[in-house]
Protein backbone atom coordinates (compact mmCIF):
# COMPACT_ATOMS: atom_id res chain seq x y z
CA UNK A 1 0.00 0.00 0.00
CA UNK A 2 1.06 3.35 -1.00
CA UNK A 3 1.15 5.62 1.91
CA UNK A 4 -0.81 7.91 0.66
CA UNK A 5 -4.49 7.12 -0.54
CA UNK A 6 -7.04 9.99 -2.25
CA UNK A 7 -10.40 9.48 -1.10
CA UNK A 8 -13.82 10.45 -2.70
CA UNK A 9 -16.32 12.43 -0.13
CA UNK A 10 -15.34 15.76 -0.85
CA UNK A 11 -16.73 14.89 -4.34
CA UNK A 12 -20.30 13.26 -3.91
CA UNK A 13 -21.04 15.94 -0.78
CA UNK A 14 -19.81 14.16 2.00
CA UNK A 15 -18.36 16.39 4.87
CA UNK A 16 -18.86 15.14 8.59
CA UNK A 17 -18.87 18.87 9.99
CA UNK A 18 -20.42 20.95 7.58
CA UNK A 19 -23.59 20.53 5.67
CA UNK A 20 -23.15 23.55 3.83
CA UNK A 21 -19.43 22.84 3.25
CA UNK A 22 -21.17 19.24 1.66
CA UNK A 23 -24.22 20.82 -0.78
CA UNK A 24 -21.07 23.58 -2.13
CA UNK A 25 -18.86 20.32 -2.89
CA UNK A 26 -21.91 18.42 -4.59
CA UNK A 27 -22.77 21.19 -6.33
CA UNK A 28 -18.44 21.81 -7.69
CA UNK A 29 -18.34 18.26 -8.64
CA UNK A 30 -22.18 17.81 -10.64
CA UNK A 31 -19.25 17.33 -14.10
CA UNK A 32 -16.66 14.29 -13.87
CA UNK A 33 -14.14 16.63 -15.58
CA UNK A 34 -14.19 18.12 -12.66
CA UNK A 35 -13.43 15.43 -10.58
CA UNK A 36 -10.72 14.18 -12.99
CA UNK A 37 -9.28 17.23 -12.99
CA UNK A 38 -8.42 17.06 -8.96
CA UNK A 39 -7.38 13.20 -9.31
CA UNK A 40 -4.90 14.44 -12.30
CA UNK A 41 -3.15 17.02 -9.90
CA UNK A 42 -3.18 13.48 -7.21
CA UNK A 43 -1.58 11.91 -9.17
CA UNK A 44 1.08 14.70 -10.61
CA UNK A 45 1.54 15.34 -6.84
CA UNK A 46 2.65 11.24 -6.35
CA UNK A 47 -0.54 10.28 -4.98
CA UNK A 48 -1.59 7.04 -6.78
CA UNK A 49 -4.25 5.58 -5.34
CA UNK A 50 -7.95 6.00 -5.45
CA UNK A 51 -9.77 4.93 -2.57
CA UNK A 52 -13.34 5.08 -3.42
CA UNK A 53 -16.53 4.00 -2.84
CA UNK A 54 -18.97 1.91 -5.29
CA UNK A 55 -20.95 5.16 -5.86
CA UNK A 56 -22.51 5.13 -10.16
CA UNK A 57 -20.30 8.27 -11.07
CA UNK A 58 -17.21 5.94 -9.80
CA UNK A 59 -18.25 4.04 -13.10
CA UNK A 60 -17.23 7.29 -15.23
CA UNK A 61 -13.65 7.88 -13.80
CA UNK A 62 -13.20 4.16 -14.48
CA UNK A 63 -14.58 4.36 -18.25
CA UNK A 64 -11.79 7.40 -18.41
CA UNK A 65 -9.02 6.14 -16.95
CA UNK A 66 -9.74 3.05 -19.10
CA UNK A 67 -9.91 5.27 -22.01
CA UNK A 68 -6.37 6.77 -21.52
CA UNK A 69 -3.61 4.11 -20.11
CA UNK A 70 -0.69 5.40 -21.15
CA UNK A 71 -1.75 8.64 -18.48
CA UNK A 72 -2.78 6.50 -16.08
CA UNK A 73 -0.41 3.13 -15.94
CA UNK A 74 0.17 3.68 -12.32
CA UNK A 75 -3.18 4.94 -11.20
CA UNK A 76 -4.90 2.04 -9.07
CA UNK A 77 -8.47 1.70 -7.70
CA UNK A 78 -9.09 0.52 -4.35
CA UNK A 79 -12.85 0.07 -4.38
CA UNK A 80 -15.28 -0.01 -1.08
CA UNK A 81 -18.58 -1.02 -1.11
CA UNK A 82 -21.48 -1.12 -0.73
CA UNK A 83 -22.66 2.07 -1.67
CA UNK A 84 -25.00 2.22 1.31
CA UNK A 85 -27.26 5.43 -0.37
CA UNK A 86 -27.42 3.32 -3.84
CA UNK A 87 -29.63 0.57 -1.93
CA UNK A 88 -31.34 3.33 -0.06
CA UNK A 89 -32.42 5.09 -2.58
CA UNK A 90 -33.35 1.64 -4.40
CA UNK A 91 -35.87 0.99 -1.57
CA UNK A 92 -36.78 4.57 -1.59
CA UNK A 93 -38.13 4.29 -5.31
CA UNK A 94 -38.74 0.46 -5.53
CA UNK A 95 -39.86 -0.82 -1.97
CA UNK A 96 -37.87 -3.28 0.07
CA UNK A 97 -38.86 -6.25 -2.55
CA UNK A 98 -38.31 -4.20 -5.54
CA UNK A 99 -34.82 -3.43 -4.71
CA UNK A 100 -34.05 -6.82 -3.59
CA UNK A 101 -35.34 -8.21 -6.85
CA UNK A 102 -32.59 -4.73 -8.87
CA UNK A 103 -29.47 -6.60 -6.69
CA UNK A 104 -30.16 -9.72 -6.11
CA UNK A 105 -32.75 -11.34 -9.36
CA UNK A 106 -33.04 -14.66 -7.77
CA UNK A 107 -36.46 -14.37 -7.27
CA UNK A 108 -35.77 -18.21 -4.38
CA UNK A 109 -32.85 -16.19 -2.51
CA UNK A 110 -35.23 -13.49 -2.41
CA UNK A 111 -38.32 -15.42 -1.38
CA UNK A 112 -35.86 -17.52 1.33
CA UNK A 113 -35.10 -14.12 3.44
CA UNK A 114 -38.39 -12.90 3.48
CA UNK A 115 -40.03 -16.18 5.05
CA UNK A 116 -37.15 -16.71 7.06
CA UNK A 117 -35.50 -13.68 8.22
CA UNK A 118 -32.14 -13.61 9.15
CA UNK A 119 -31.06 -17.75 9.92
CA UNK A 120 -32.28 -18.25 6.80
CA UNK A 121 -30.01 -15.19 5.31
CA UNK A 122 -27.13 -16.70 7.15
CA UNK A 123 -27.27 -20.01 5.51
CA UNK A 124 -27.28 -18.93 1.89
CA UNK A 125 -25.00 -16.00 2.33
CA UNK A 126 -22.62 -16.91 0.33
CA UNK A 127 -25.37 -17.40 -2.59
CA UNK A 128 -26.44 -13.56 -1.64
CA UNK A 129 -23.67 -11.90 -1.45
CA UNK A 130 -20.76 -13.15 -3.80
CA UNK A 131 -23.36 -11.58 -6.53
CA UNK A 132 -23.51 -8.61 -5.04
CA UNK A 133 -20.00 -8.11 -4.84
CA UNK A 134 -19.22 -9.11 -8.30
CA UNK A 135 -22.23 -6.54 -9.19
CA UNK A 136 -20.40 -3.91 -7.69
CA UNK A 137 -16.84 -5.00 -9.11
CA UNK A 138 -17.98 -4.43 -12.91
CA UNK A 139 -17.21 -0.89 -13.19
CA UNK A 140 -14.29 -1.59 -12.45
CA UNK A 141 -12.99 -4.48 -15.06
CA UNK A 142 -9.52 -4.37 -16.68
CA UNK A 143 -8.27 -1.97 -13.67
CA UNK A 144 -5.97 -2.38 -10.73
CA UNK A 145 -7.81 -2.78 -7.58
CA UNK A 146 -4.92 -4.49 -5.15
CA UNK A 147 -7.29 -4.18 -2.56
CA UNK A 148 -11.08 -4.16 -1.91
CA UNK A 149 -12.68 -3.29 1.09
CA UNK A 150 -15.98 -3.46 2.64
CA UNK A 151 -17.35 -0.54 4.16
CA UNK A 152 -18.14 0.34 7.72
CA UNK A 153 -22.10 0.85 6.70
CA UNK A 154 -22.19 -2.88 6.55
CA UNK A 155 -18.81 -4.15 9.09
CA UNK A 156 -20.35 -2.61 11.93
CA UNK A 157 -23.97 -4.05 10.99
CA UNK A 158 -21.90 -7.69 10.92
CA UNK A 159 -20.13 -6.55 14.43
CA UNK A 160 -23.27 -5.98 15.68
CA UNK A 161 -24.85 -9.06 14.80
CA UNK A 162 -21.73 -10.94 15.76
CA UNK A 163 -22.24 -12.53 12.39
CA UNK A 164 -18.26 -12.51 11.46
CA UNK A 165 -18.74 -15.21 9.20
CA UNK A 166 -19.65 -13.32 6.60
CA UNK A 167 -16.27 -11.28 7.20
CA UNK A 168 -14.38 -14.56 6.41
CA UNK A 169 -16.50 -14.83 3.23
CA UNK A 170 -15.91 -11.60 1.55
CA UNK A 171 -11.64 -12.33 2.23
CA UNK A 172 -12.17 -15.38 0.33
CA UNK A 173 -14.27 -14.05 -2.51
CA UNK A 174 -11.79 -11.21 -2.98
CA UNK A 175 -8.91 -13.36 -2.84
CA UNK A 176 -10.20 -16.10 -5.02
CA UNK A 177 -12.37 -14.20 -7.26
CA UNK A 178 -10.00 -10.88 -8.08
CA UNK A 179 -6.75 -11.40 -6.95
CA UNK A 180 -7.04 -8.57 -4.05
CA UNK A 181 -6.09 -8.31 -0.51
CA UNK A 182 -9.53 -7.89 1.40
CA UNK A 183 -9.96 -4.31 3.45
CA UNK A 184 -12.10 -3.48 6.23
CA UNK A 185 -13.52 -0.21 7.39
CA UNK A 186 -14.87 0.42 10.94
CA UNK A 187 -15.88 2.69 13.60
CA UNK A 188 -14.77 0.18 16.16
CA UNK A 189 -11.36 -0.77 15.05
CA UNK A 190 -10.30 -2.68 18.44
CA UNK A 191 -13.60 -4.78 18.05
CA UNK A 192 -13.30 -6.11 15.05
CA UNK A 193 -9.60 -6.72 15.15
CA UNK A 194 -10.92 -9.19 17.81
CA UNK A 195 -13.76 -10.61 15.26
CA UNK A 196 -11.56 -11.06 12.25
CA UNK A 197 -9.21 -13.05 14.43
CA UNK A 198 -11.88 -15.21 15.50
CA UNK A 199 -12.51 -16.48 11.84
CA UNK A 200 -8.84 -16.82 10.95
CA UNK A 201 -8.05 -13.31 9.40
CA UNK A 202 -4.35 -12.55 10.23
CA UNK A 203 -2.81 -9.20 9.44
CA UNK A 204 -6.14 -7.37 8.16
CA UNK A 205 -5.77 -4.20 6.43
CA UNK A 206 -8.55 -1.92 8.76
CA UNK A 207 -9.01 1.69 7.64
CA UNK A 208 -10.53 3.55 10.65
CA UNK A 209 -10.90 6.96 12.05
CA UNK A 210 -7.59 8.04 13.83
CA UNK A 211 -6.91 11.55 15.24
CA UNK A 212 -5.64 13.18 17.91
CA UNK A 213 -9.23 14.40 19.03
CA UNK A 214 -10.54 10.86 19.14
CA UNK A 215 -12.86 12.09 16.51
CA UNK A 216 -15.53 8.96 15.64
CA UNK A 217 -13.32 6.57 17.34
CA UNK A 218 -15.46 4.19 18.87
CA UNK A 219 -13.54 2.66 22.28
CA UNK A 220 -11.60 6.04 22.80
CA UNK A 221 -8.40 6.91 21.78
CA UNK A 222 -6.54 4.56 24.02
CA UNK A 223 -8.46 1.25 23.68
CA UNK A 224 -7.81 2.51 19.78
CA UNK A 225 -3.84 2.92 20.79
CA UNK A 226 -3.87 -0.45 22.56
CA UNK A 227 -5.09 -1.87 19.34
CA UNK A 228 -2.18 -0.32 17.08
CA UNK A 229 0.68 -1.60 19.81
CA UNK A 230 -0.37 -4.76 19.30
CA UNK A 231 0.87 -5.19 14.96
CA UNK A 232 -1.62 -7.26 14.15
CA UNK A 233 -2.94 -5.78 11.23
CA UNK A 234 -2.14 -3.43 9.20
CA UNK A 235 -3.68 0.14 9.79
CA UNK A 236 -4.99 2.89 7.50
CA UNK A 237 -6.04 6.65 9.11
CA UNK A 238 -8.40 8.18 8.24
CA UNK A 239 -10.33 11.20 9.59
CA UNK A 240 -6.99 12.40 10.65
CA UNK A 241 -8.23 16.33 10.49
CA UNK A 242 -11.23 14.87 12.57
CA UNK A 243 -13.39 16.77 9.60
CA UNK A 244 -11.15 20.26 9.84
CA UNK A 245 -11.30 20.68 13.72
CA UNK A 246 -7.29 19.69 13.93
CA UNK A 247 -5.00 22.09 12.06
CA UNK A 248 -3.38 20.26 9.32
CA UNK A 249 0.29 19.80 10.67
CA UNK A 250 -0.56 18.97 14.15
CA UNK A 251 -3.21 16.52 12.41
CA UNK A 252 -0.62 14.79 10.22
CA UNK A 253 2.33 15.33 12.97
CA UNK A 254 0.29 13.15 16.41
CA UNK A 255 -0.77 9.86 13.20
CA UNK A 256 2.67 9.94 12.04
CA UNK A 257 4.20 9.22 15.34
CA UNK A 258 1.73 6.36 16.09
CA UNK A 259 2.37 3.02 15.27
CA UNK A 260 1.78 0.32 12.73
CA UNK A 261 -0.25 3.01 10.41
CA UNK A 262 0.60 1.63 6.84
CA UNK A 263 -1.46 4.33 5.10
CA UNK A 264 -3.58 7.58 5.31
CA UNK A 265 -6.24 8.47 3.20
CA UNK A 266 -7.65 11.74 2.95
CA UNK A 267 -9.67 14.33 0.67
CA UNK A 268 -9.13 17.21 -0.72
CA UNK A 269 -10.13 19.34 -3.31
CA UNK A 270 -7.82 22.06 -4.25
CA UNK A 271 -4.02 21.64 -5.65
CA UNK A 272 -2.39 23.63 -2.30
CA UNK A 273 -4.19 21.55 -0.26
CA UNK A 274 -3.17 18.45 -1.86
CA UNK A 275 0.44 19.64 -1.80
CA UNK A 276 0.33 20.50 1.77
CA UNK A 277 -0.90 17.13 2.72
CA UNK A 278 1.79 15.49 0.98
CA UNK A 279 4.48 17.94 2.14
CA UNK A 280 3.58 17.62 5.88
CA UNK A 281 3.99 13.52 5.58
CA UNK A 282 7.14 13.57 3.81
CA UNK A 283 8.13 15.96 6.88
CA UNK A 284 6.81 13.86 9.96
CA UNK A 285 6.76 10.41 8.37
CA UNK A 286 10.30 10.36 6.06
CA UNK A 287 9.91 6.98 5.03
CA UNK A 288 7.55 7.84 2.13
CA UNK A 289 9.68 10.45 0.75
CA UNK A 290 10.86 8.95 -2.50
CA UNK A 291 7.27 7.67 -3.10
CA UNK A 292 5.57 11.09 -2.70
CA UNK A 293 7.56 13.31 -4.92
CA UNK A 294 5.74 14.89 -7.95
CA UNK A 295 5.64 12.74 -11.39
CA UNK A 296 5.14 13.92 -14.96
CA UNK A 297 1.97 13.02 -16.41
CA UNK A 298 1.87 12.30 -19.57
CA UNK A 299 -0.64 14.59 -22.06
Amino acid sequence: MDKLLFGDNQFFGVNHMSESKARAQAMRFRDTDAIMEVLDVALELGVRTFMCTTHERISEICDRVRTDPGRYAKFVFYPSMPYAHKYANAVTEEGMLGALRRFLPDEGRINAVLKGGLAVAKKDIRGMATPLIDAEMKMFRGLETPVIFLQNVVVDLLLGLGFYEAFRLFADHVRDSYGAEPGFITMNMPRLLQALEQVGIENPIICANINKLGFRMSGGIAANERALRTGRFRAIAMSVFASGAIPAEEAIKWVCDQPNIKSIVFGASSRSNIRHTCELVARYWPTPAEDLRPQRVAT
